[in-house]
This record gives C-alpha cells, sequence and structure tokens, in this order.
C-alpha cells in the first residue's frame, strides 16, 4: 500500500506540468538552461564571423570592404547594419542570408537581423588600407 505522504516518482511529463518548472519550449525560447549564466556576445567576435561574409565579385570580406556600418548587441539579439558597394549589387539578396548564418553561429547569439542601408553611400574610402591595396587604391 502507498504511503500518502510519499510522491511516486517524478516523470518527465510531470515536470513540464508542475507550476514551477520551465518547460523545454521555455527554457528554448530563453536560448538557457534554467540557472545558467548569460553569454555576454562581444562585437568583436560578431565582427570576426562577419569576416565569412565574401563578396564574391572582389573576393574580401565585408568588412575589409566597409560594408559593415555597425553592429548593436542587445543581450542575445544581435542586429547588423549594412551596405553595398552598389544598389545594383548582384549578390544583395544573399547578403543577409550570410549575416545571419555567421553570426548566429557566435556563442551567446539567440537571434540575428540584419539591415541594409545606402545611407551612408559606400566609398572605397571606408575599406581597410589591406584591401585598398589588394584592389589597387
Amino acid at each position: 500500500m502507498d504511503d500518502p505522504q510519499t510522491s511516486p516518482p517524478a516523470t518527465a511529463s510531470d515536470a513540464v506540468s508542475a507550476p514551477d518548472a520551465v518547460s523545454a519550449p521555455d527554457a528554448a525560447a530563453a536560448g538557457e538552461a534554467p540557472g545558467a549564466v548569460p553569454q555576454v556576445v562581444e562585437v568583436e567576435a560578431v565582427m570576426d564571423a562577419l569576416t565569412n561574409v565574401i563578396d564574391p565579385e572582389l573576393g574580401l570580406d565585408f568588412v575589409e570592404l566597409g560594408l559593415i556600418y555597425g553592429v548593436e548587441i542587445d543581450g542575445p539579439h544581435v542586429h547588423v547594419n549594412y551596405s553595398l558597394t552598389t544598389p545594383g549589387c548582384p549578390i544583395g539578396p544573399a547578403v543577409a542570408e550570410q549575416i545571419e548564418e555567421f553570426v548566429s553561429e557566435v556563442d551567446g547569439v539567440h537571434s540575428v537581423d540584419s539591415e541594409l542601408t545606402f545611407t551612408p553611400s559606400w566609398t572605397p574610402e571606408r575599406m581597410s588600407e589591406d584591401a585598398r591595396f589588394a584592389l589597387g587604391f
């Protein structure tokens, strides 16, 4: 006979339905295990990830080309403001996908969005010295 003072062993479904328990979807939405220390996202790590976004025509990355206009970090969310060398650049649609792909791999990043801007207009002066040298500027 069961002792009324002793509860049966908890099951996975009991843990999810318990009022104080964090359900798996809630933990996934938060991106962390309960009690985990939040990962601090560093701008340098995001910029490093953005060096993987390559302009195939020029063979240089968007950071060296000066096409990354800004990175804003709000906890686990990253917003990247970027431009293209010209408004009609054929790689335009793929750039946002690449930004999301590479930045989302940075530890602590849970969401990424990007914004294309042409203000101010990109000019070769925005490039790094190495990029200007490589392209003959």
